[in-house]
């Protein structure tokens, strides 16, 4: 079943409300807020009524400078909160001191964030938001459950392990399936699809997070083999990859568009003598996290 007026013209209205909070104030709700908001604005107009004689390219194009600004600070922000949540003896004035860089980079991303949010700007995003709310012809319109489905089996996954770039491929594609999805009118079975899509979600997210963290722990303190910080962070990262190809192994909506399973990438404990990828690196040296 298409999509209702009401349901078009509310995500319409949050957008509109998550760019005047965002205006006032950056903290991490409201960036949060701001980017999942815009995002479900997105796939509505670009997904589930993709047929329009006025198509608000230009609409889109401003949120996601927005957007991108605002993902910057949204990734330090779980960075910081990983970073925190990370109990380990080890080289306690190295986390404070990456914690203060972290902060330092957020305050930094922040700025230039407030900066693109002017008057100018945030009139100009309003009145295409009212004109494009306006202008929506929801004939043709897809159907949400359908099309969340259509998304998940675009992903290609050749045979072989699950890499890193497919299961960032996944976090993408679970993300916008589940507000798909959302605008699915009530049902059983767009219940169930929902609780799986946030389980999904859920873990693929706190892989990334992790990741995230490692990767700029890395580059501002150094590997695994000089850094005990570091390579605290690769076991809990490897640990947070196996759980999401897991999720994704028993999930059924990503099974039913699969049509080899998937299977978490071998963990080898001999050194190779190939020189090998980062992203490779990263998993190898990851083992189990307590």
């Amino acid at each position: 079943m298409p999509i209702t007026s009401k349901q078009s013209q509310l995500a319409f209205q949050n957008t509109q409300r998550a760019l005047m909070k965002l205006s006032a104030v950056q903290d991490g709700e409201t960036v949060h807020s701001f980017r999942t908001t815009t995002l479900r604005l997105q796939t509505l107009l670009e997904e589930l009524i993709p047929e329009q004689d006025r198509k608000p390219k230009k609409l889109l194009k401003m949120l996601e400078e927005i957007r991108q600004r605002a993902g910057k600070v949204r990734d330090l922000d779980v960075q910081l909160d990983a970073l925190r949540s990370l109990k380990v003896p080890q080289e306690p004035r190295r986390k404070t001191q990456l914690m203060h860089g972290l902060i330092e980079l957020r305050m930094k991303h922040e700025n230039k964030l407030r900066k693109i949010l002017n008057k100018k700007k945030k009139r100009s995003v309003q009145d295409r938001l009212k004109r494009a709310s306006k202008n929506l012809k929801l004939e043709g319109g897809r159907d949400p459950l359908t099309v969340a489905r259509t998304m998940l089996a675009r992903i290609v996954h050749p045979s072989g392990p699950i890499t890193e770039a497919l299961l960032h491929r996944y976090r993408i594609a679970i993300k916008r399936a589940r507000y798909a999805a959302e605008f699915a009118p009530k049902s059983a079975e767009a219940g169930q699809f929902l609780a799986q899509m946030k389980t999904l979600q859920d873990a693929v997210g706190n892989w990334h997070d992790w990741l995230t963290l490692t990767k700029t722990a890395g580059k501002k303190i150094g590997d695994a083999d000089h850094s005990p910080l570091v390579a605290a962070l690769l076991r809990v990262t490897g640990g947070k990859f196996r759980h999401a190809v897991a999720a994704l192994s028993a999930s059924p909506a990503v099974q039913a568009g699969t049509k080899a399973a998937l299977k978490p990438v071998a963990i080898s404990t001999t050194p190779s003598r190939k020189p090998r990828s980062k992203s490779a690196t990263l998993v190898a040296s990851a083992q189990p996290a307590a």
